[in-house]
């Protein structure tokens, strides 16, 4: 029997299934897909193994992800209502489908753990909010829990009324940096510089700062007022920013993928 079965390896599942054989081996993992070819070729390229079916990808594994999309969640939860059991962890990766609503549909007794991750983790960077009871799970399955998702990046424990706001923040956030790169590239091809050079400075000053925030500890405010000489270049560009309401589209950004969030049906 497997530790951990995932349930559909599109790029999210696909990401977590690589990022937990730096810490499992392949034999504690099983998965399964309604693509086979998709299956077929995860299998040739890991050396996990997968099954045929939902059913039995849930009655193989005691920590099972649902890495499904919302829509799909209805049917996957069918499919495995009858098969989980109390021992069993059920993982749901999906936006806007709360605990209690999953324990509705999986039974009432059954244990469930909320996250949020994102696309980094394909690279082992990813950003994950988790929530779920503390009370249903003893000191293992909180170690395993803490094990999956940094096994493709770090974590962060929130409260559940939070996590339309975690998608705000990082589950959905990648597709605005990767819209920021792509502008601040064409900003500068406009005036000669090379597209594939463009696209490289771009992303490695975006890397790079954000690792400032996170290794300095100082508040990004002050990391941008150090860039920002009194009357230079980068103060005349943040005004500009400021002036076509940059905070202010990033902002609403957010409150669209949070109202998105909240009422996904």
């Amino acid at each position: 029997m497997a530790k951990i079965g995932i349930i559909g390896i599109g790029n999210m599942g696909s990401a977590i299934l690589k990022g937990l054989l730096h810490v499992y081996g392949k034999g504690d993992i099983i998965f399964t897909d309604v693509n086979e070819e998709k299956c077929e070729e995860i299998t040739e390229e890991t050396g996990v193994t997968h099954v045929g079916s939902n059913a039995e990808c849930a009655n193989q594994a005691k920590y099972i992800i649902l890495a499904v999309k919302p829509q799909y969640f209805d049917p996957v939860l069918k499919n495995i209502r009858n098969v989980v059991t109390e021992a069993n962890v059920i993982i749901s990766i999906a936006p806007g489908i709360t605990i209690g609503q999953l324990k509705e549909k999986l039974g009432i007794e059954k244990r469930v753990v909320r996250a949020m991750p994102n696309t980094p983790a394909l690279l082992g960077e990813g950003m994950t909010g988790v929530c779920y009871d503390a009370k249903a799970f003893d000191d293992e399955e909180k170690e395993t829990i803490r094990e999956i998702f940094t096994s493709f990046g770090e974590m962060c424990i929130v409260e559940e009324r939070l996590m339309s706001a975690v998608v705000c923040a990082s589950g959905s956030s990648p597709a605005y940096v990767y819209m920021f790169i792509e502008a601040l590239a064409d900003s500068a091809v406009k005036y000669g510089l090379p597209r594939d050079t463009a696209y490289k400075m771009a992303a490695q000053t975006v890397l790079g700062s954000a690792k400032m925030v996170l290794e300095t500890g100082e508040h990004p405010g002050a990391l941008k007022d150090k860039v920002c000489s009194p009357g230079g270049t980068t103060i005349a560009a943040v005004a500009a920013l400021e002036e076509h309401g940059f905070r202010n589209a990033v902002i609403k950004a957010g409150d669209a993928c949070y109202e998105k969030c909240e009422n996904i049906k």
